[in-house]
């Protein structure tokens, strides 16, 4: 099959894409390869990637609707992985516009490419951010998404909805799927699980929102790869939770990376971050009956599948500067 992966260069659109190749599709990948972190992790993903014959690497900004409509070009589409976006809580509440833009915009121009070239498989990723400071765990997808607390819960839940209009005016086969803190080797450097293994490793402070005790679904990266490619094969349109099945908290989570690096963590405490939601766990009945997915990786097999990467990579990842 030919897929177009965007995000390529990205985290989960790496390793996605590396699945998909290895496994002799097509890929078009599409990045812009810019600076929200270091340039350095994406422009190695993409060296890896590209060893590949069947990678076909796009420099394409989603946001401009001619380059995106200039994609129909290409030989027959059979999918669209859609896992560009500019993501983080946080940030976005400095430069929504930002979100608006590349989380919005983006999706609606592949959205029209889906429309005149007959793509008849759209799968967008999401995030349990849409979900608000939800108080019902585990978390199912009927959990109303009216009440996100950042600008880019809301840019996924405006993306949402054009992906629904889509599939409801011109047939297209569509998944959302709503992902639970990923994580994994090649990681991006804002995300707490790289972040910590950083700075434990090189003897610096880590810093916790609040007492600790919030609470995270950690899903390995691998794992939401599966159920994107699953996630390409669905007749109709569905939302699903991608979560990986139990929640953990922050004060475990440092005694787990502790543990494998046989390190002690130099810890600072600040005020949670009113943007934060405490706590996530998935719900992932419907998945795993309408595509037959489960998580492989719990937390402690993830994580120390992380950290050898890490261990395995030190040299290149002191290079890496991290991101808040």
């Amino acid at each position: 099959m030919k897929y177009l992966v965007t995000g390529a260069a990205g985290f989960i659109g790496y390793h996605t894409a590396k699945i998909l190749l290895e496994n002799n599709n097509e890929i078009i990948g599409i990045d812009n390869i810019n600076d929200f972190y270091d340039i350095n992790l994406k422009n190695a993903r993409l060296k890896e990637l590209s060893k590949h014959e069947n990678f076909n690497f796009h420099d394409t900004d989603l946001t401009n609707k001619s380059d995106v409509l200039n994609l129909q070009n290409e030989d027959k589409i059979d999918a669209i992985i859609h896992l560009a976006a500019y993501a983080g809580v946080r940030i976005s509440l400095s430069n929504p516009w930002a979100y608006q833009e590349n989380n919005v915009t983006a999706t609606l121009n592949l959205l029209e490419l889906c429309k005149i070239s007959n793509i008849k498989n759209f799968t967008l990723a999401s995030t349990s951010s849409v979900y608000g400071d939800n108080k019902t765990l585990p978390t199912n997808e009927t959990i109303p998404t009216s009440n996100p607390l950042s600008p880019y819960a809301a840019s996924k839940i405006s993306a949402e909805l054009l992906a629904y209009n889509y599939h409801y005016h011109y047939g297209i086969n569509t998944a959302i799927l709503r992902f639970f803190t990923v994580y994994g080797p090649f990681g991006r450097p804002d995300m707490v699980i790289f972040k910590f293994i950083k700075l434990i490793l090189e003897n610096k402070p880590i810093t916790i929102y609040g007492d600790g005790k919030s609470s995270r679904d950690y899903t390995y990266v691998t794992d939401v790869s599966d159920a994107l490619i699953a996630s390409t094969k669905l007749n109709g349109y569905e939302i699903f939770n991608v979560g990986g099945g139990s929640a953990t908290t922050l004060n475990n989570l440092v005694k787990i990376i502790e543990s494998l690096l046989e390190k002690k963590a130099i810890i600072q405490n600040i005020p949670r971050d009113p943007s934060d939601v405490e706590h996530s766990l998935a719900d992932i009945t419907k998945i795993s009956k309408i595509l037959n997915w489960q998580p492989k990786y719990n937390i402690e097999q993830g994580v120390k599948e992380t950290g050898k990467w890490f261990l395995d990579n030190l040299d290149f990842i002191s290079s890496i500067n991290l991101k808040d």
